[in-house]
């Protein structure tokens, strides 16, 4: 067993591989919600709405407060969501800046 901080990196790590399949199955994507965009258990709430509010300074218990039916795991699906995709090997430009 680790101990000190590293222990515990290792230990979050640990369960987040084990459950990413199980948090992953939470974001569901259907062409009739939300324009097909991915969202959580289709509730309507997309995933980039969440992120957004989490980038923008809210804590997870102020997401959960003000949307009663999402649970702290759906958070935590959308985070792992999000890492998911930033894991791509290639980033194509969107658009090119021209001086």
């Amino acid at each position: 067993m680790c101990r000190g901080p590293w222990g515990r990196v290792l230990r979050v790590q640990f369960w987040y591989i084990c459950n990413m399949d199980t948090l992953l199955s939470r974001i569901t994507i259907d062409p009739a919600v939300c324009h097909g965009k991915p969202c959580v258990r289709g509730l309507r709430y997309p995933v980039e709405t969440l992120l957004e509010l989490l980038s923008s300074g809210m804590t997870a218990d102020d997401i959960l407060a003000d949307y009663e039916d999402l649970e702290r795991e759906d958070l935590l699906a959308v985070l792992a969501y999000a890492a998911r995709l930033a894991q791509s090997r290639r980033l194509e430009p969107v658009a090119r800046c021209t001086s």
